[in-house]
């Protein structure tokens, strides 16, 4: 393609063929991990939250050894730090409201997942902090990226980003929350 060609193109707000194609930024890295992140700690810390019902308290150390170590409170109050923790990664900078919460989020499920750590770390527990790491790692890399990499600027709240927060939220509620629900009050472990 000429010079010539490649000005036409951009006069009429084109790129070039070989500009069009999908480029990995670290942008897309960032919401990609957003919401893959997102739904993953909601679901678990939904699991959690769970615990508040003294059956499934019960049986879930069958399930998960580590909960026998931990009260009732602590786990659903971790449980709820994690659901809100998923969503804070998604809905502040889809919305563009408060989008500095997305960062913080992050960097609390990340804390989350270092103390996750020295705990299992102290129960010798090895198998299980590869994930604590990886988790941890993720969500500090989010909240590097949109703390000072690549932050997502506030805007005013509008029709579509309410609607689009009701979309994601309803999807969390039907792909995650349901199915969790289900299974832990349906499966026996």
């Amino acid at each position: 393609m000429n010079s010539h060609t490649e000005v036409n193109l951009a006069e009429h707000g084109q790129r070039p063929a070989q500009a069009r194609g999908a480029r990995l930024t670290l942008n897309g890295v960032l919401w990609l991990l957003q919401v893959l992140a997102g739904f993953f700690f909601a679901g678990s810390g939904f699991g959690k939250v769970l615990m508040y019902d003294e059956a499934l308290y019960a049986a879930a150390p069958q399930a998960v050894a580590w909960y026998a170590a931990v009260p009732q409170a602590i786990i659903v109050f971790v449980g709820a730090c994690e659901v809100l923790g998923g969503v804070g990664l998604i809905l502040p900078a889809m919305t563009r409201v408060r989008p500095k919460l997305t960062p913080l989020a992050a960097g609390g499920l990340a804390l989350t997942m270092v103390l996750a750590a020295g705990f299992h770390l102290t129960r010798g527990e090895y198998a299980l902090m590869p994930a604590n790491v990886v988790l941890g790692g993720v969500a500090a890399f989010i909240a590097v990226g949109r703390w000072d990499r690549r932050p997502v600027a506030p805007a005013p709240l509008t029709t579509s980003g309410i609607l689009a927060s009701a979309a994601v939220l309803g999807v969390l509620a039907v792909t995650v929350f349901a199915p969790t629900w289900y299974t832990m009050t349906n499966v026996r472990f």
